[in-house]
C-alpha cells in the first residue's frame, strides 16, 4: 500500500529530530530544522494579526474574482495577494518564516540556484513575491502558496493526498533581456532540457518521427486530457530498455530540486496511473533557438502527469501531477 504524504512527512521529520536528539554534536537549531514546511506554515498562520489575515488568509474553497479557485491556480507571473513578502506588511520574523518554508520545499543543493533565478527575475527572494494561506492548519485542508515572477510554489501536507506538490506548480528563469542564447548560458534550469535531449539523441529514425511534433501547444495547457484522448509524442512503451533507463534518469533530474517527500509523492502518483509506460514524450520543432536541433520545447505527459518545458525565448516550466486525471486544474 502506498504511504500517504502525511505519513512520509511525519516519519522523515520524526527520524531527523530523533537523530538530532541522540547526537551530542547536533545543536538545538538542527533539531528545529527538522520542522516541515507545513509545520512552519502553521506557525506563520498563527503569528498573523487580524489585519494581516484579512489580506492573505482565505477559506479552502475560496474563488478569487480574477484567478478562480485559488488553491489550484498556477501562473508564470502573478501575485495571489497584494502584500509583498519583503516589505513592511510582514514582520522580520514572519519574513524569515516565509524564507524557511521556501527552504524546506527546495532541496538544499538547489537553494543557491533558486536564489540566482530570483535575483535575475525579481531582484532577490521576497521581492515582488506574495503568499496566501488557504484553509486552516490542522483541519486537513490547508495550503501555503508562494507566487511571483517565474514561481508558483505550494505545500499542503496531506490536504490533497492524490495531488503532487500540493497542486500545480511553475518555475522558470530569464537570465536577462527576455531572449536567451541557444545554449541558455547561466539558466539554472536548462540542464533539464539537456537531459531530455539526451533521450532524443538515442532515438532511431522511426522513433524520432513519433517523438517530433510540429507546433508547441499553449504552455499553460496543462489540464489532464479527457479519458481516451492521447497526448502527442512517442509512447514511452516504444522506447528500448536503455532509452527507458535514460528517461528515468531525466525524471530524477526534474525532481532533483524538490524535497524528498514531494519526489516520493510524484512517483506515487505516477505509479497510480500506470507509470512512465503510460506517458508520451514530445519534442516540438518550432521555436528552436539557433536552429541547432537541440529542442528547447518538450513535454512529458501521461493520464494525470504533465511536465511541460518551454525553453524559447527563456525557460518556463509548468507541472501538474495527480493520482487521477479527474483532478481539475486552474491555469
Amino acid at each position: 500500500m502506498r504511504l500517504s504524504r502525511r505519513h512520509i512527512l511525519r516519519s522523515s521529520v520524526a527520524m531527523a529530530a530523533a537523530a538530532a536528539i541522540r547526537s551530542p554534536l547536533v545543536s538545538a537549531a538542527d533539531v528545529a530544522a527538522a520542522d516541515s514546511a507545513e509545520t512552519l506554515a502553521g506557525r506563520l498562520h498563527a503569528s498573523l494579526t487580524r489585519d494581516q489575515r484579512a489580506e492573505v488568509c482565505f477559506p479552502w474553497d475560496h474563488v478569487h474574482p480574477k484567478f478562480g479557485l485559488l488553491r489550484t491556480r498556477v501562473g508564470n507571473n502573478w501575485n495571489a495577494t497584494a502584500p509583498e513578502v519583503k516589505g513592511d506588511f510582514f514582520s522580520k520574523e514572519q519574513q524569515q518564516l516565509v524564507r524557511e518554508i521556501f527552504e524546506r520545499l527546495i532541496d538544499p543543493d538547489w537553494h543557491a540556484r533558486f536564489d540566482k533565478q530570483l535575483e535575475d527575475d525579481a531582484g532577490g527572494f521576497g521581492h515582488g513575491q506574495s503568499i496566501a494561506l488557504i484553509g486552516e492548519p490542522g483541519s486537513g485542508k490547508f495550503q501555503f502558496l508562494l507566487t511571483g515572477r517565474h514561481m508558483t510554489l505550494r505545500c499542503d501536507g496531506d490536504s490533497a493526498d492524490h495531488v503532487a506538490f500540493g497542486g500545480p506548480i511553475f518555475y522558470g528563469h530569464d537570465t536577462g533581456g527576455g531572449t536567451e542564447d541557444k545554449d541558455h548560458t547561466g539558466n539554472v534550469f536548462w540542464p533539464q532540457a539537456v537531459a531530455a535531449n539526451g533521450v532524443y539523441s538515442m532515438l532511431d529514425g522511426r522513433q524520432r518521427k513519433l517523438a517530433m511534433v510540429a507546433k508547441t501547444p499553449p504552455e499553460n495547457a496543462i489540464a489532464f486530457r479527457p479519458d481516451g484522448q492521447a497526448a502527442s509524442g512517442i509512447p514511452v512503451s516504444e522506447l528500448s530498455a536503455d532509452q527507458r533507463v535514460e528517461l528515468e534518469r531525466v525524471l530524477g533530474v526534474l525532481l532533483e530540486p524538490y524535497r524528498t517527500v514531494d519526489r516520493d509523492e510524484v512517483r506515487g502518483c505516477l505509479t497510480a496511473q500506470g507509470g512512465l509506460d503510460r506517458c508520451r514524450l514530445a519534442f516540438y520543432q518550432d521555436d528552436d533557438l539557433g536552429d541547432d536541433g537541440v529542442w528547447d520545447n518538450w513535454r512529458l505527459e501521461g493520464p494525470a502527469f504533465v511536465w511541460h518545458f518551454r525553453g524559447s525565448p527563456h525557460v518556463h516550466v509548468w507541472v501538474n501531477i495527480a493520482g487521477s486525471p479527474s483532478v481539475p486544474t486552474n491555469a
